[in-house]
């Protein structure tokens, strides 16, 4: 088993955990100052954490050894202020080990696995997550976003793993609220169950029974307050924020791709990083584009 170090961060706990992209020079060579920035900005919001590693940070397009880099810059910065969950990536068993081991001794809250990239199936994969999650000592997560990686688990098997494990306490789901509810109302109180998607639905979702969502870091400052007012019972103040905050929503959740190039490209003028350049497969940012985000980040104003 691998033992969960003294220097470990926060416990988990409901709410908002923006994750946190990754930021590339122009000749596509990862950048270490960026993650820096949206540290310092998510910890002076309401959120109650920081995610790292997952679809908004590309880390399909980053090595082993970057995705190490990123886990120590992220760790270091935030000192355990509070939790780090850390999405763990890779096609094989051994690799996904590895990395936990090295997440774990950083000082990650808890993990989150995201599934290989060659297609399982149901009982296959609930096989891979399972061995994963018993050589690892703290508290684990799967990813299960069917809709974006193209396959997951069924809610049978997400069951039959919290029955398992009991370290496996947390779900990341990319769906919309009425899925999560009926995934919600199976799992019952032993799983802690969050939703990304950028945010949308936030309230609804909150209705259906997840515990937080894990958005992107560009409108953390709004979603946390969201979350707030939510969780404080006045929850028609969250809807009226939630409405302004949704043309945002709607125009950067239009697939994967077009969130990254977009997404970022807000976090960065809020952010005041500079853009930089990106690594392929990405898409290409438009006139028009450009001119929405500007647009809503003047609505938005700096993220601080």
């Amino acid at each position: 088993m691998i033992a969960l170090q003294d220097n470990s961060s926060a416990v988990v706990s409901p709410g908002i955990y923006p994750m946190l992209y990754a930021f590339f020079d122009d000749r596509g060579v990862l950048r270490q100052d960026p993650f820096r920035r949206q540290v310092d900005a998510a910890l002076g919001t309401q959120a109650a954490g920081v995610a790292i590693l997952g679809l908004g940070t590309e880390v399909s397009k980053l090595t082993f050894d970057e995705r190490i880099e990123v886990l120590e810059v992220v760790a270091e910065r935030i000192e355990g202020r509070k939790p780090l969950l850390a999405t763990v990536y890779g096609d094989t068993i051994t690799e996904q080990i590895e990395f936990s081991k090295r997440a774990i001794q950083s000082g990650v809250s808890a993990l989150m696995l995201q599934p290989p990239s060659q297609k399982m199936d149901d009982a296959k994969l609930a096989g891979f997550f399972s061995e994963i999650i018993s050589a690892v000592d703290c508290p684990v997560g799967i990813q299960n976003a069917p809709e974006f990686l193209g396959f997951g688990l069924s809610n049978q098997s997400l069951i039959a793993l919290a029955n398992d494990h009991e370290n496996f306490t947390i779900a990341k789901l990319e769906c919309n609220a009425v899925n999560l509810e009926s995934v919600a109302s199976e799992l019952g109180d032993s799983v802690m169950l969050f939703n990304g998607r950028c945010g949308l639905e936030l309230p609804d979702n909150l209705r259906a029974g997840a515990s937080g969502l894990i958005p992107a870091i560009d409108t953390v400052d709004k979603t946390s307050e969201i979350f707030a007012e939510f969780t404080a019972g006045t929850e028609e103040r969250a809807d009226k924020l939630y409405a302004d905050l949704l043309p945002v929503l709607c125009f950067i959740m239009q697939g994967i791709p077009h969130f990254l190039t977009y997404g970022k490209m807000l976090a960065a003028a809020r952010l005041g990083i500079e853009l930089g350049g990106s690594r392929e497969p990405s898409l290409p940012a438009t006139d028009f584009g450009a001119a929405c985000i500007r647009r809503f980040s003047k609505h938005l104003g700096p993220l601080n």
